[in-house]
């Protein structure tokens, strides 16, 4: 494949924050490209530029004085000192893509400062839990000894708030010579569960749990059976037996229930309350919106950033010229229009398959996920005439925006089963319908998987039981027998 190939091919699969970190980098690195200001598309300067690579090397020293001249090549030759490159010395240029791919992109203007300090905002890392507990840890006074204790416990701490080995490991990294006995590190471990959040560096959520119960005020109601249920009847929760929780406790449907919702103000992963991860923001590539004429699908302006070629440099390049700054100077050229198309080709791209999508799923847009199509990746590959393997680039990490919400270009893609008639429903559609029957139900009598299948048979489609249970599997629905509220 050619560079430009390549380079086309790798832009595809890039998402919207990894394409403005490759952009900052080709900014940089590459002398000839500069952000592009408000609407300009820098044409007519790389026309002229264009124009004066074409001319001789005494037409240029005609044009321009001599001393602008030196003192802009000295500013070249700092710059080529700073910058490596591992392109080949010679490369040609060509000059058709000078008539048609020069100049800015045109789908986005550059970010306002507000714009680029919010963004910053957004991305910064939080505290980690561990560097929250070591923070309490040094505020509370402690012996160097119980201090170095505490390190060792904290950092077995994982991110959902337990611990990740037993206290004889913690015993184990701590030096021999200390003579630290077990007794030691569990008084440390018990100051640090009731640090922020409580429960954290617990051994299991029975731990966990009474520590928040025994936090709550005295009087609050039903905490003496929450306390007796979490200490002794926990396992019966988690599988669900309320009948037999209702005969050991000796309790009623609704005492029950009232202890229950107190147990569920609790968290039973404390340490996900401090996370050092940085939320992801996602940016749509592309809006669909409803027009007169139907549904319009435009690129996302902030997406691609826009960035031209420096017409002042580009003039600065002689075709007769081989010395070494002038290679370079035609090395970074070349790049830099290499980069340009390989933007608005991959913009381009975004808009035929995201067209293509929103003509196939415009039932959808009106009706929502029960009208979803079957849709595949070679029918897009071949409606808008491209290799499966570059849609299935196209559609990873690129998402779009909806009336009815943001979703990956590959949300709208899925299997089809067959309904009684002969026609295709889409697997998607048959997902939504089924997590609406489940809604539905009546939570005394919650429909079995096969039940689900017979309902489904009578709005023609023909799915087993096996489809519907691996379909509300993947939904994170629970059986019947599981979804069975106290009868």
């Amino acid at each position: 494949m050619t560079p430009q190939l390549q380079q086309a091919i790798r832009l595809l699969q890039l998402s919207t924050l990894e394409l403005h970190t490759e952009i900052q980098q080709a900014l940089d690195s590459n002398l000839m490209l500069e952000p592009a200001e408000g609407g300009e598309d820098g044409q007519d300067e790389i026309d002229q530029a264009d124009g004066d690579s074409e001319t001789t090397e005494s037409q240029d020293a005609a044009q321009t004085d001599d001393s602008r001249r030196e003192a802009a090549e000295r500013e070249v030759g700092e710059t080529e000192r700073a910058v490596s490159s591992d392109i080949p010395e010679e490369l040609p240029l060509d000059s058709d893509w000078g008539d048609i791919y020069d100049g800015a992109t045109s789908y986005s203007a550059p970010d306002s400062e507000d714009q680029r300090e919010a963004w910053e905002m957004r991305t910064q890392g939080g505290l980690s839990l561990q560097d929250h507990l070591r923070e309490q840890a040094e505020l509370s006074r402690l012996s160097d000894r119980d201090l170095a204790i505490a390190e060792a416990i904290i950092d077995a701490v994982r991110d959902d708030g337990y611990l990740a080995c037993s206290i004889d490991d913690i015993l184990a990294a701590l030096p021999p010579e200390w003579g630290v006995e077990t007794d030691e590190v569990e008084a440390i471990r018990h100051l640090i569960q009731r640090f922020d959040p409580l429960g954290v560096a617990s051994l299991d959520p029975r731990e966990a749990l009474l520590l928040q119960l025994d936090n709550l005020p005295t009087g609050t109601p039903w905490l003496v059976e929450a306390r007796l249920l979490v200490d002794r009847h926990l396992d019966l929760l988690g599988s669900r037996q309320l009948a037999q929780l209702m005969r050991r406790m000796k309790l009623s449907q609704d005492e029950l229930q009232q202890v229950l919702a107190l147990i569920r103000t609790l968290d039973p992963r404390p340490g996900s309350q401090i996370s050092s991860s940085t939320t992801e923001y996602v940016t749509p590539d592309v809006f669909v919106r409803r027009a007169p004429e139907g549904w319009r699908v435009e690129l996302n302006p902030e997406a691609t950033p826009r960035i031209r070629v420096n017409s002042y440099y580009a003039s600065l390049v002689r075709r007769a010229d081989s010395s070494e700054q002038n290679t370079t100077l035609r090395q970074h050229l070349q790049e830099a229009r290499w980069l340009i198309k390989s933007l608005r080709s991959r913009n381009e791209t975004l808009l035929k398959v995201a067209g293509c999508i929103v003509r196939h799923q415009q039932e959808f847009l009106e009706h929502g996920e029960e009208a979803m199509k079957p849709l595949v990746l070679r029918e897009v590959a071949e409606e808008v005439d491209m290799h499966e393997s570059t849609i299935s680039r196209v559609t990873t990490q690129k998402y779009m925006y909806t009336p009815r919400g943001t979703f990956e270009f590959k949300y709208f893609f899925s299997s089809h089963v067959h309904t009684v008639d002969g026609q295709e429903a889409s697997a998607t559609a048959i997902r939504a319908r089924i997590k609406r029957l489940i809604g539905d139900e009546d939570a005394r009598r919650p429909l079995s998987d096969s039940k689900l299948a017979e309902i489904l048979k009578t709005e023609g489609i023909n799915v087993a039981r096996r489809t519907v249970a691996k379909y509300r599997e993947s939904m994170a629905i629970p059986s019947s027998n599981e979804r069975k509220r106290i009868a």
